[in-house]
């Protein structure tokens, strides 16, 4: 790597810790164990499977959400070209595109529903980045991005001050 570089890294926001997971997780199957338990004894028994497979599916999007914090994308930008590094927790990804051929672009959102997509692109390969950011941060990363990468055919000069 060049010692002339700009690194931009990012990942989702992520403020659920596991001991907080831990502790709602707790909480909500006490509850829910309670009310099934009272519900049993009245009579209602297959309510207690039921709270059982709610409580499986809420510890799942629990340890999904906490996988989570663990995602990383790493851009580097210097001189000569543009290396983005994605992590998750069991694979990495790496795609470097030249500079001066690079560009930057943010897809308008199918419907109102769906998130833009920020890509960069070069040479008919493309790689999004960002997808875990919201709608304004997206956009002020393409902004930085599309500074520093410039437009196709255009490489301008590389500030390293921010």
């Amino acid at each position: 790597m060049e010692p002339q570089a700009l690194t931009i890294i990012i990942a989702p926001t992520c403020a659920l810790t596991v001991r907080g997971a831990l502790l709602f997780f707790c909480a909500v199957c006490t509850m829910s164990f309670s009310i099934a338990g009272l519900l049993a004894l009245l009579g209602y028994w297959p309510i207690f499977p039921f709270a059982g497979l709610e409580m499986l599916l809420l510890g799942w999007a629990l340890r999904a959400s906490l996988a989570r914090r663990h995602y990383r994308q790493t851009i580097t930008v210097s001189e000569q070209e543009v290396r983005v590094l994605s992590r998750a927790p069991g694979r990495e990804a790496s795609i470097v595109f030249p500079r001066h051929w690079a560009r930057v672009k943010l897809r308008r959102p199918v419907s109102r529903l769906h998130p833009s997509r920020l890509l960069i692109e070069s040479h008919g390969r493309s790689c999004e980045v960002g997808d875990f950011l919201t709608e304004a941060e997206r956009r002020g990363l393409a902004e930085r991005l599309s500074h520093l990468i410039g437009r196709i055919n255009e490489s301008p000069v590389l500030d390293l001050g921010g």
